[in-house]
């Protein structure tokens, strides 16, 4: 079972990262199977989306924002209690099936890493399942 590490910067507080292109280099060479992505980070996630229309990721972190208000008495002391529950809210791991070599996704659909906490150097791991 092949599997492996994305290093993914973020630059921004709030940010999703499309990982798309870089996932379906990993599927290239499975003609059927299963690709699982794991984001390690309670601060992060990842999320199945549309990424045609750039509009979508703003009103995705948008609403996550104003969901998650950053003024609740958190008793957390790091300061990013916020972060945390976007996390809990998008989840930490997508799965995708593989056919002919190429990600099974809606048309409009892109893997994408949330980041919540921000800005960061992270990382998601991958593994692929033939058969």
């Amino acid at each position: 079972m092949p599997r492996g590490e994305l290093t993914v910067a973020t630059s921004r507080q709030l940010e999703m990262i499309d990982l798309t292109d870089r996932l379906q280099q990993v599927v290239g060479g499975i003609d059927d199977g299963v690709l699982h992505v794991y984001n390690p980070h309670t601060t992060a996630g990842l999320i199945i989306n549309e990424g045609a229309d750039p509009d979508v990721r703003r009103d995705i972190l948008g609403a996550l924002a104003r969901t998650v208000p950053s003024d609740f008495p958190y008793r957390h002391s790091e300061g990013n209690s916020p972060a945390h529950l976007m996390t809990a809210l998008t989840g930490s791991a997508v799965t995708v099936f593989i056919v002919q070599g190429r990600l099974q996704l809606g048309t409009w659909q892109r893997i994408f890493f949330c980041e919540f906490d921000g800005p960061r150097g992270r990382r998601v791991w991958w593994k692929t399942i033939a058969g």
